[in-house]
């Protein structure tokens, strides 16, 4: 036995201490129970059997689990995923889904081989708590309708142009208004889990309030609807061989980028996160970026759906002690263990209650603690958050994220490119235009607001000599402007260039200030 623990990977090494076997094994119980309501809540909401979220959560811990990365943070299928996976469900069918999650699984691959795991940690956290923000609002509006029973409109406008006609419908029909009510009382029980004494938290919060809402409904006979139960091998449908031909489609391809971009980013910002809360090894981002595309690309050929690291599972296992990667791959097992001997205990399940889990967890993605803060101190940053949000639910997933980068570049840039425009006046009437700062071609019409307002009858020298960048746009433009502004007769305009300002080619300006007399 010590030889084989003294042969264990780095990972698994603590393993060799005295209790961390059993802490670990420990761990791996709170984070089952944690992770099974999840898990089918997840496939619920996204049109998809129940049993394929757990699919999902057994290929997190059984597969990526074993592989380098993040020695604790869990993997499965995730809420931020939720919205994009029922839009894809719904444009392309049910055995398309499971051919985009194996490209993305082997496009997160190639990615992370090529080394690009860290500039995922590059993308603005506005972008990604706008794109979280976003996914909150479009999953809270979307479970707004399951928790009622009636069918969720497409679109996010949609969904909340339709909510005043869902609140009538509801309070006309009893059987609406029970699932409403088993719905909220989910909620209740969330909200009020971590206000118990600690001897009641031992049970995690969202499968405590799934059993009590089935209790209820069980115990009071509530005319509510049930998870529907398929059977683990019947769930399972990989893609064929037509679904794997239609991926060079514009619209696929568009869903393939957006499903790398936003599990990529959620499980490496996930990580990042883990890593604050435990002393342990810290994550290697491109093997992360890499294990998270096994995990995908096994589960593309399950047809399951897609899978991040959660920080809800991944914070749950670090605070139950788990201290190497064995507690997320018992987990794994524990999950393979309950869809392969208890799969009819989905079936008593309320869609009611598996709602309010996920309505919760939509709250919990916004950051509603942190808008006025960060509004007051980077604005910026608070409009490309809002932004993005707006935009993910007005149009789409990918586009709003698209929209939310750009506009978090244009802010970096804008931002960046500060220019300070001083004029003075030496004696005998020469004036000194002196430019500090990044003069780029963001900022050329304050810079020739200025310009073009000094005299043309009076001698000019503009100062570049402090300019800390001057982009060839910017450039170009003053030396038009130093050739074609003062009147004839009068000194031509003299520019005083530095190294970084005078690189490149030999300009007409430069050539002139050089047959000028000094």
């Amino acid at each position: 036995m010590s030889s084989f623990l003294s042969s264990l990977p780095a990972p698994f090494r603590a393993l060799r201490e005295p209790g961390v076997a059993r802490q670990d094994f420990l761990a791996s119980l709170v984070v089952f129970l944690v992770a099974l309501p999840l898990c089918v809540g997840v496939a619920v909401a996204s049109g998809v059997p129940a049993e394929l979220g757990l699919v999902t959560g057994i290929v997190g811990g059984l597969v990526v689990g074993l592989l380098p990365g993040s020695a604790l943070q869990v993997s499965g299928p995730a809420a931020g995923l939720t919205v994009l996976v029922f839009e894809a469900v719904q444009e392309f069918g049910l055995g398309m889904l499971g051919a985009i999650v194996l490209l993305t699984g082997a496009l997160q691959i190639v990615l992370g081989l090529l080394r690009c795991g860290r500039w995922f940690r590059a993308i603005s956290v506005s972008v990604v708590q706008g794109m979280l923000a976003g996914i909150g609002l479009v999953l809270i509006l979307g479970q707004l309708y399951t928790m009622a029973g009636a069918e969720q409109p497409r679109s996010g406008v949609d969904k909340i142009a339709g909510l005043p006609g869902l609140l009538v419908d509801m309070l006309g029909d009893t059987t609406a208004l029970t699932a409403t009510v088993v719905g909220l009382g989910t909620i209740a029980v969330l909200m009020l889990w971590p206000k118990l004494p600690a001897a009641a938290r031992v049970v995690p919060a969202p499968l405590a309030a799934v059993a009590l809402a089935t209790a209820v409904t069980a115990g009071l006979g509530l005319d509510v609807a049930n998870v529907t139960v398929r059977g683990l091998v019947d769930a399972i449908q990989p893609p064929g061989f037509g679904d794997l031909a239609a991926l060079g489609s514009v619209a696929v391809l568009g869903t393939v980028l957006a499903f790398t971009l936003i599990a990529s980013a959620e499980s490496l910002f996930s990580a990042a996160a883990v890593d604050r809360m435990h002393d342990g090894p810290r994550t290697q981002y491109d093997k992360e970026l890499v294990a998270q595309g096994v995990g995908n690309t096994v589960c593309g050929v399950l047809g399951a759906l897609p899978m991040t690291a959660v920080i809800v599972r991944s914070s749950a296992n670090v605070e139950a002690g788990a201290r190497t990667p064995l507690s997320r791959i018992l987990h794994g097992a524990w999950l393979l263990l309950f869809a392969v001997l208890l799969p009819t205990a989905l079936g008593i399940i309320p869609l009611a209650a598996l709602a309010g889990v996920l309505v919760h967890a939509g709250c919990k993605l916004i950051p509603a603690k942190e808008i006025v803060p960060l509004a007051r101190a980077h604005r910026g940053e608070a409009v490309v958050l809002t932004v993005t949000a707006i935009a993910i639910v007005v149009t789409n997933m990918f586009e709003g994220v698209v929209l939310g980068l750009i506009l978090a570049v244009v802010k970096s840039a804008w931002e960046t490119s500060h220019i300070n425009v001083d004029v003075r006046e030496l004696t005998g009437g020469r004036l000194v235009v002196t430019l500090t700062g990044n003069a780029t071609f963001l900022r050329l019409p304050r810079i020739l607001e200025t310009l073009e307002a000094l005299p043309k009858d009076r001698p000019i020298e503009l100062d570049l000599t402090v300019v800390r960048h001057l982009d060839h746009a910017c450039r170009t433009t003053l030396e038009n402007w130093a050739l074609r502004h003062n009147d004839s007769g009068t000194e031509a305009v003299r520019m005083k260039t530095s190294p970084v300002a005078a690189s490149g080619a030999e300009s007409p300006a430069a050539k002139e200030q050089a047959r000028s007399p000094h």
